[in-house]
């Protein structure tokens, strides 16, 4: 007598976790659900499923980059803004001879009632026969106005001007190289326009403003988004017009531009060509040759002028 056996179930086919009506014979290495090809993503060892991808990614720690664009608080570049304001009210309130200490200038002034006198080729005593105050110029000592005059304006428009484009500029590279690397790139900048207008500009011209320092930041700023693939162009506007602005206009010191826009060119090659911890070595030695320079130029044109 033949035996009757019950019909045996079919075995269960694993579909695809994501899209049930798909087989699917691979499963995640990491969850060991089912997926399907279009759920697969290659692996070390096999493929992961979309959840499991998007777990390891947030897991991953992104890396510190030596540059980075944008970010709004700018500590540095405020601080910058107020002592430059605050120099302008000191120069509304105070004598006049407090101007032209602060201010540059290559030979000494002796600064009388509603204005001053040169003395390019007069002893510095001649000042107090005509009742005048003496205010050294920088050959004759006074190597700190390479730097206040970076930070000195009398005119309302011009300091205006030149903090708005502080302000617009400014927190891009704060953010971007960290404090204390803006800091030295506005302050070399500066200083290198102060330099050229040293060698190049009448030892009896007084000059003052912190354009040059702010031209440098923008040759710094165009550097750095080149290196970054990023759009320079409006940048590139932006100088060319205010270089023709200058050039057009001969109250307007062309040496402070030109002296800070190379500097800033140089650092932010510097910066943008040596990224990495390893490599600030390198960094820190650039902007030491490029202070340097800077040095040598104003102690030559001193020797020259002696």
């Amino acid at each position: 007598m033949a035996e009757h056996h019950p019909e045996a179930s079919a075995p269960e086919v694993p579909v695809c976790y994501r899209h049930p009506g798909r087989e699917s014979h691979i499963r995640c290495q990491r969850c060991g659900r089912p997926i399907c090809p279009e759920c697969m993503t290659p692996a070390s060892v096999g493929f992961q499923c979309p959840e499991c991808l998007a777990e390891g990614r947030a897991s991953v720690r992104t890396p510190r980059r030596s540059f980075r664009i944008g970010g709004s608080v700018a500590p540095v570049t405020m601080t910058l803004i107020g002592i430059n304001v605050l120099v302008f009210l000191l120069v509304q309130v105070a004598s006049g001879t407090v101007l032209y200490d602060l201010m540059m200038h290559a030979r000494s002034v002796c600064s009388v009632q509603g204005g001053y006198i040169p003395l390019e080729n007069t002893p510095l005593s001649a000042c107090g026969s005509v009742g005048g105050t003496l205010s050294r110029g920088v050959a004759d000592g006074g190597y700190w106005e390479l730097l206040t005059s970076v930070f000195t304006h009398q005119q309302l428009l011009h300091v205006a001007l030149n903090m708005f484009s502080l302000w617009m500029i400014g927190p891009l590279l704060e953010t971007g190289l960290g404090r204390t690397r803006y800091l030295i790139t506005y302050l070399l900048c500066g200083l290198a326009g102060s330099a050229l207008v040293y060698w190049a500009a009448s030892p009896i011209t007084p000059t003052l403003g912190a354009s040059g320092a702010i031209f440098g930041l923008l040759g710094a700023l165009i550097v750095l988004f080149a290196r970054r693939g990023l759009q320079v162009g409006q940048l590139v506007i932006v100088a060319v017009l205010n270089f023709v602005l200058t050039f057009s206009n001969s109250a307007i010191s062309w040496q402070a531009h030109v002296g800070g826009f190379v500097a800033g060119l140089v650092i932010g090659a510097i910066f943008a060509y040596t990224p990495g911890v390893r490599r600030r070595g390198l960094q820190w030695t650039g902007i030491a040759a490029v202070a340097g320079a800077v040095v040598i130029a104003v102690v030559l044109r001193s020797a020259q002028l002696a």
